[in-house]
């Protein structure tokens, strides 16, 4: 399982921040690799995927528009510290991943990252 990994992360790139934040917290590691899989499920038109409509709908809990239930699987979460929690990880392959999803899927936080005026810290 170890050399089909390294194939799939181009002979080690990222390997060793990978490591490293598997033994700061091993449990977050497999928790974000867990979501990343439910999340790329594939879509059907009678079930759509559950996790990746939570994925492209989710809001902040700062903003003060008024948080609407009509979709079951809505939530809220705090942008600032998902930005901040991102900004940290970014050496992490999954964290990247997370965000290119999020970038892409959910404008709500494309709207939010595009606002911050410390961007850099992201690149």
């Amino acid at each position: 399982a170890a050399g089909l990994w390294t194939v799939f992360t181009l002979g080690g790139v990222g390997s060793k921040a990978s490591a490293q934040l598997e033994q700061c917290s091993p449990l977050a590691s497999q928790s974000l690799l867990l979501l990343l899989v439910l999340a790329n499920l594939t879509d059907t038109p009678d079930s759509p995927n559950p996790y990746r409509q939570a994925i492209m709908s989710f809001k902040n809990t700062q903003d003060n528009t008024a948080f609407s239930s009509s979709n079951p699987h809505a939530f809220q979460i705090n942008f600032n510290s998902l930005y901040t929690a991102l900004c940290d990880q970014q050496k992490s392959d999954q964290a990247t991943l997370l965000l290119y999803m999020l970038l892409h899927q959910n404008s709500n936080v494309r709207t939010y990252v595009l606002a911050r005026t410390d961007i850099e810290n992201l690149v």
